[in-house]
């Protein structure tokens, strides 16, 4: 059974970490390897340079919105798309690792998994746009076993 008093919480936890996440990998790109930089890196691996910069708006945007609580479901089924593309233009030939050369899956494929339940669970606690599903008043079901 889920525990309805901590279930909101959890999805609030859930929600600004993969924001800051986004964002993190975002400053990244921006920072560190440089938008031009990115991509040339794009470009190296058979993908439109143009697609870097398209990625890390997609990355702020999209971690800000989890951060805030805009559109929940939406930023992170929205999200995943990306880190499937790491994967198969990355990250899938390095193995499953993460620590292999050049970075295995494993880690974008988690993140993927993070993404849908937060996707299922909705905005959770401290959302500024709460969606509809997350305002549904409890049901009879829903009440305590003793």
């Amino acid at each position: 059974m889920t525990d309805t008093r901590n279930a909101p919480y959890a999805a609030l936890l859930l929600r600004v970490s993969l924001g800051g996440l986004f964002l993190a990998h975002a400053a990244l790109k921006l920072l560190v390897f440089t938008p031009a930089g990115t991509a040339h890196f794009f470009a190296s691996v058979g993908l439109p340079p143009a697609l870097a910069y398209v990625t890390i708006a997609a990355e702020v945007l999209g971690g800000i919105a989890l951060i805030l609580g805009l559109w929940t479901r939406i930023a992170a089924l929205a999200l995943t798309p990306i880190l499937l593309g790491a994967i198969f233009t990355v990250h899938g030939a390095a193995g499953f690792f993460f620590n292999n050369p050049n970075g295995g899956w494993e880690y974008p494929a988690f993140w993927i998994v993070a993404l849908v339940v937060q996707a299922l669970l909705g905005d959770g606690a401290y959302a500024l746009r709460p969606g509809r599903a997350d305002h549904v008043a409890p049901t009879f079901a829903d009440a305590p076993s003793r």
